[in-house]
Formats: C-alpha cells, structure tokens, sequence
C-alpha cells in the first residue's frame, strides 16, 4: 500500500470479539468467555502482556476462522484482569495500534495470528494538516448541536490533537454501525481518515438540523395537540422529507381488505368507504382518528350475511324442549306449533314471543332450549333498570366514547343475522317523564318495521326480520300497552307440588350431586324427604330455593363424607332434612281449625305463585263508618265498599235488621298487613265475611272463595285460576268456589289438583252464600214478594262440579 509503512511481521495472541471495533489510544474493558479467548489471554499474561484483538464479520460465529475475519485489527496490552464467579473474565485492554492479518492459526487450544503492524511515523502533508482542521473546526462551530454526543471535555482534547490522532479519538465518540467503524479502522492514510471523518459529522450536523427544522413545523401544527399527536406529526413530516410517506398503510390495507368481506348492505359498505378516505387524511394517533377507526370496526365486525342453518325438525324440537323442562306442556305445545308454521313457510317470521311468569319457572331456560332446538346461536339481553333509549338505540358519534345499543351489541356478540335474542324482565324497563327506553323497543319487536331498524351509532339499516326475539316478565300490567300489543303472550304458572317433585327428581338432585361431586349412587333423596323441602323450606312458584336447598343438603353431605373419610352411600330422609337444614322458615297458610264468625278464606296471586287471603270482619256500636286495614289497594277498598252496599241494599233478605247499620261500625282487616293487597277477585269473600259478621252465621272453614262481584250480586270472572287452586290445595282446602266464567279455564288445571279439591262454580252471591255459610240467613217476613234494585234477580241452587 504506498504511503503506509509496516513493520516486520510478528505472531500474537489472538482475541476475536463479537461486536466490539477496538481504535488506537482506546482504553476499554471487555468480558471474555470462550475457552480459547481466555488460553489466549493467558498467553498475553504469561509474556509481554501483548494481543492481537480484531473483530468477526459475523458475531453469531462461536468458532471463527480467518474468513470469518476482518483483515485489520488492533494491537494493544492488557492492563488488568479480573476473574469473576461465573467463570468469564473481565480485562482492561489499552489499544496501541493498527496491524493488518497476515495468516491465523490454532495452537495449544487457543487462536495465534501473525500480523503486520502498521507505523504512523511518517511526515504529515499540509492537506492532511488542512482536513484535521476542517474537522476540529466544524466541531468547534457546531459544538452546541453535538454535545449530545461528544461531551465538552473531549471537544477541547481534540483541538489538541495531531492529525494522526485525531480520526481514531473521534470515532469511539460518534455513532456508527459496526461496518462504518470497521471501515475507518481499515482506512490506512490519516488524511483519507480525516475526510471519513468530516462527511460522517457533515453527515450528522445535517441530520441534527433537519430534526430542528422539523421539530419547528410539527410544533406550528400541532401547538394544542397531545404528546401523542406531536410524535407522529414528526414522524409523519420525517417521512415526507425522505418521500417515504406510504398512503397504503399495513392497518388501513386490513380494514379496507376486511369492509370488503363484510358483504354489508350497499349502504352501509358506501359510508364504511368514505369513512376509510377521511381516516387515511388523519392523524393515526388522533382522537378523532380513533372515533373513525372504532366505527369502522363496528361494521366490519357485524354479521350482515353470517347465519346458521335453521332446524325445523318437530320431533327434534319436542325431544329437546321434554329434556329440557318437565311440564309446561301447553306452552311447549305453542312453541311447537310455532315451529310447525316456520317448517311450512321455509323461514321463521311471526308474532314476538313473550314468556310471562313469576321468577324460576323455566322462562329463561326456556329460551334456551328453543335456540338449541332451532340450531341458533342464544344471546340474552338484560332490560331490568334500562332507563335510556340511548341504551337500546345507541349513542350517537358526536358523544365520547359513543357505543350502538344493546340491540347492536347483541347481534354482534351472537356472531349471526339470526341468533335467537331474549330480551329478559321486559316488565323492569324504567320510565320516567325524561325517558322512556320501551318507545325504543316498538320499532324492534314490530315484524313490519325492524327490518330497516337504524342505530344511533351506526346510522345505516340494519335487518333485524331475521332475528327470533324473546321476551320474558313476570307480570304483565307493567308492560306498555304499545309493547305488550306487539307480543304474543304465553302464561307459565307455578309448579304444583307434584310436579316439583318431578323437577327435583328429574334435574335438580343430578344437577347438584354432579356439580358437588357426588356420583348418583352416593346421594339419594326419598320421596318425603323432598316433599319436605318443597312444602318447608321453601315459598316460590318456581324451583330457584328447591335447587338452592337441594344443593346446601349436598354441601353438608359432602362435607361429613370428607371428615369421616368414608364413601358410603346416603339416603336422606326427612329427619335429616330438619338436622341438615335447619328450622324450616315456612308455614303455609291454612284453613282454621273450626268454623268461626266473620272469617272468610279467599285466595290471591303474588308474584310467588298463589296464596290463602285470610279476610276478617268486626262489628262495634258507631254511626256506620266502614274501616279498612290491611295496606289494601284502591281496586280492592272500592270492591269492599260494594259489597257492603250490596248487604245493605238486600239486608232483609238476607236476614239482617236494617236498622244496625246506623248503629254499628264495621271494621274489615286482611292479616300481614306490610303486605300490600290489590284486586278485584276478593269480592265474594269479603260479602261472605260482612253477612256472617252481621248474622252472626259462622262461615266454612274447609271452603276457600275467590270472584269479583257486582252490586247486582253477580260472581264475575277473576284470573290467576290455577295458582289459586295450588294455594287452596297447598293449605288444605276442600272445596272452592269459583265464578261460571272461568270454567272454561279447568281444562288447563292440573287433573291432581281437580281430584282433590271439590270445586264449586257460581255466578251469584246467593249461590255462593248457600255453600260458604254453615246455614243460609232467614230472610225477614218484609223481604218476602219484594224488589230491590241490588237484591238478586232470582235466587237459583248452587251448581256443584
């Protein structure tokens, strides 16, 4: 090489390192782990202290051969070494100077090179002299814009260093890839060096100034952006500067990739279009820029074509729903029937399906099972405490964090255009003079209209036609009229006792001892036992406490088992029941023990299911002022006020001296007065409580009463009939008297129900008062041949079924 001068070859311990680019007048510690790299270091000790370090082309190599090598190393001395626990040693090496690879080779376990060293002692050129000043002058101008990188101190060394010097103190200080390095250190001639030198700072004041330049522009543009917006604003105005800007960017590729195989509506695919064009002009990380992307995932992530396929198979349906719940069967039978018009038709459309009835008796459940039978995807929708029509319509975008409604939400969730949707408690919506969510839910549950149903957020139609809606309530007076008149509503009425029995059997007790990790051999309940838990230990329509009951038995099985660490088997009988268990918290009511004067037993409805309605009637010296106690309703204050007209009005003919009513107070009470009581069907027991009070007649305790009545004394239709009849058979009740309007209603009642009770039908107070009373009142002498316009048109013989 001309111009370069060496010295006379000489073999050296050889040091490979990995990364590393060694320069002359360097200091620098490194860690040594190979085998050989540490034989040799070893050597160097042993000797002068002398080595050969150069660095590998590939840092990857564990075993490096000379190809595996750059040609130009460093020849330097190890200062010190210190061994450390994990086997490697650290060494302080100080660089001297160059030398060029003549050959490699392996000797005694460790690598040997044998090398030219290069002398640095020849005459400096004034060209030379004149790049080391252009260097230490850019410095010296620039110094502000690089101390950054080259600290202060060091900046006043070099202007204090020759020619030669100068490149190799710099490039330690700048940062370069390993190949720029290795590049400065193979360049031989200083001044060649000095020119590497001056274009890589050249390079970096560049690169410094444009950074300035366009830290300026971001910052005018976004001066009231977020940290956020200001980082990719630089990024964005860097790219431009390079011309790398890439409209058709990897995120918006997907989304634009994903609208087309949405398959929406033209409409909604129109809208997602330019929605893409406005989110490609933004800022990726600005606020509005993400509003815009979440809209777009919105609609890409709706099942505009995706369905499952329908199963239309009524055999199949029956099977599943007779799995699935035991009874019920005039409401499997409507759901069947349903699905028998879909299979005709080739699609399922018709009238929205409202399950109504008290908690726990399978409407949930239910819905399920229709889903399952139908090959659909289930999605249960909560409406209890909705209170905004956003919530069921969405917001719209201009809100933050703007969400579509439950609806939406719901069809997204069930990953199919027609899922089967349980739209649960519909009677718990809340509404207010501000709000009212059940308006929102006309144009959904309307099968004409919900096929261009329209979200807030989304603002383009959406088919709902396809979707099976189902709702639940346990009553209905609490249903809009508007709603309730798009539903077809399907009664579910409390279990009787027999068929708990059945639940308990059939699904309950598997359920729990699976669950509790009982096999069915381990745990078996007798019949009285459960009967017992049934009739004591809980109050309910449904069989939610039965299962809860069930399963605390099962715990406390469970439990002495594991203490005794035993696995015999267990019969649990009703004594059990009461140790297991407890005191139960249950007493039904029941018929009194004897006849008594003035005590009538009427039956109501709660949301539990059937009750017995105690109604009690006193007399005491007053003026005639009627009480009414019992925290009863207004239906049922007005119902008590006509019967007592109607007592007076036909007071001779029912044997009662008119006179005593100016004289006398009449109190009515009905017990657990912090229960409120409401209703028209209390009517005929309350009549039969005020004419026993006032004849001093004692009423049936064994008859049971229920029916509104008229100031005619018309027995007229009540509803609720077969919970009442599980009330009056639950507390051991004979006979029931009932309105001749609801005999069409016992061929839905149970046939174990009708064996047991004696039911009476009526359809006026006189046949009524002949079956309730031990005796029916002697009309006065003044009654006989004649009229009055309350008294009973004709007085006919009760009709006994």
């Amino acid at each position: 090489m001309p111009g370069i001068l060496f010295s006379r070859s000489t073999v050296l311990p050889m040091l490979p390192m990995r990364e590393e680019v060694i320069f002359p007048m360097m200091t620098v510690p490194f860690f040594i782990g190979r085998k050989p790299s540490m034989e040799a270091l070893d050597k160097a000790l042993a000797t002068d202290r002398q080595i050969f370090v150069i660095t590998q082309t590939n840092s990857t190599t564990e075993d490096p051969q000379q190809e595996d090598l750059f040609t130009v190393g460093t020849i330097g001395k190890i200062l010190q070494i210190m061994r450390l626990p994990n086997g490697t040693v650290k060494a302080l090496f100080e660089a001297k100077q160059r030398a060029r690879v003549i050959r490699t080779e392996w000797d005694m376990g460790m690598y040997v090179a044998q090398v030219e060293p290069v002398l640095d002692e020849y005459p400096i050129s004034q060209e030379c002299q004149d790049w080391a000043d252009k260097v230490r002058h850019l410095l010296a101008k620039h110094a502000d814009e690089l101390k950054h990188r080259i600290p202060e101190k060091k900046l006043e060394t070099v202007q204090n260093l020759d020619a030669v010097q100068l490149s190799d103190y710099l490039a330690p200080l700048l940062e370069l890839t390993r190949q720029q390095k290795q590049q400065l250190l193979e360049t031989l001639p200083p001044q060649e060096r000095l020119q590497l030198i001056h274009y890589i700072l050249q390079e970096e004041l560049e690169v410094r100034q444009l950074e300035d330049r366009l830290k300026k522009q971001v910052q005018n543009q976004v001066a009231s952006s977020q940290k956020e917006d200001y980082l990719q604003e630089q990024l964005r105005s860097i790219q431009k500067e390079l011309g790398q800007i890439d409209e058709s960017r990897t995120e918006l590729d997907e989304l634009t990739q994903k609208v087309k195989e949405a398959k929406m509506t033209t409409e909604a695919e129109d809208v997602a279009l330019k929605e893409l064009k406005k989110l490609k002009l933004m800022s990726p990380m600005s606020s509005e820029a993400n509003v815009v992307r979440n809209y777009i995932e919105w609609l890409v992530s709706m099942p505009w074509q995706k369905s499952s396929d329908d199963n239309f198979d009524l055999e199949h349906a029956q099977k599943i729903l007779d799995e699935d719940h035991y009874g019920l069967e005039k409401v499997k039978e409507r759901i069947v029937e349903y699905i028998a018009v879909a299979h005709l038709k080739g699609a399922l459309k018709g009238p929205i399906l409202c399950l109504v009835g008290p908690p726990g008796v399978g409407k949930t459940s239910l819905a399920k099972s229709i889903a399952r039978s139908l090959n659909r995807n289930f999605v249960r929708m909560s409406l209890g405490g909705v209170r905004d029509e956003a919530e069921i319509r969405g917001h719209r975008r201009t809100y933050i964090g703007a969400l579509p409604g439950k609806i939406i939400q719901s069809i997204r969730k069930a990953k199919s255009k027609n899922p089967v949707l349980l739209m649960d408690e519909v009677d718990k919506l809340y509404q207010s003079t501000m709000s009212d969510p059940s308006a929102a839910l006309l144009e959904v549950l309307d099968p004409e209209q919900n096929n261009t149903f329209m979200d807030h957020y989304l603002e383009v139609e959406y088919d709902l036609s396809d979707v099976l809606f189902l709702c639940t309530a346990n009553s209905t007076q609490d249903i809009p009229a508007p709603l309730l008149d798009r539903m077809e509503v399907i009664q579910l009425s409390g279990y009787t006792e027999l068929e708990k029995y059945q639940i308990a059997t059939r699904f309950l007790v598997p359920k729990q001892c699976t669950e509790h990790g009982l096999e069915a051999k381990q745990l078996k309940f007798q019949t009285k036992a459960i009967t017992e838990i049934i009739s004591r230990y809980t109050r309910e329509a449904g069989v939610r406490s039965l299962e809860r009951e069930v399963g605390k038995v099962c715990r406390k099985i469970v439990t002495q088992l594991v203490r005794s660490k035993a696995s015999k088997n267990m019969v649990v009988t009703p004594k059990m029941i009461h140790k297991l268990l407890g005191v139960p918290p249950f007493q039904h009511d029941t018929k009194e023990d004897e006849n008594r004067v003035g005590t009538a037993v009427g039956l109501g409805v709660t949301q539990l299911g059937g009750e017995l309605l105690m109604v009690e009637a006193g007399l005491m010296h007053g003026s005639g002022a009627l009480s009414l106690t019992g925290k009863l309703g207004d239906v049922m204050q007005e119902s008590a006020q006509a019967a007592f007209s109607y007592v007076r009005a036909n007071a001779a003919y029912l044997g009662i001296d008119a006179g005593v009513f100016d004289k006398t107070d009449l109190h009515i009470h009905l017990p657990e007065g912090a229960i409120p009581k409401d209703g028209p069907s209390a009517g005929l027991a309350l009549i039969t409580s005020i004419v026993s009070s006032f004849t001093k007649i004692p009423i049936r305790h064994d008859v049971a009463m229920t029916g509104e009545i008229t100031l005619r004394g018309h027995v007229t239709e009540i509803g609720g009939l077969k919970a009442k009849l599980l009330a009056a058979k639950r507390g051991f009740i004979e006979e029931v008297i009932i309105p001749q309007d609801n005999e069409k209603d016992l061929s839905e009642i149970p046939e174990e129900i009708k064996k047991e009770l004696k039911i009476h039908i009526v359809t006026s107070v006189d046949e009524a008062l002949h079956l309730n009373l031990e005796r029916f009142p002697k009309p006065f002498a003044t009654a006989v041949g004649t009229f009055n316009s309350m008294q009973p048109e004709m007085v006919a013989q009760p009709n006994i079924s």
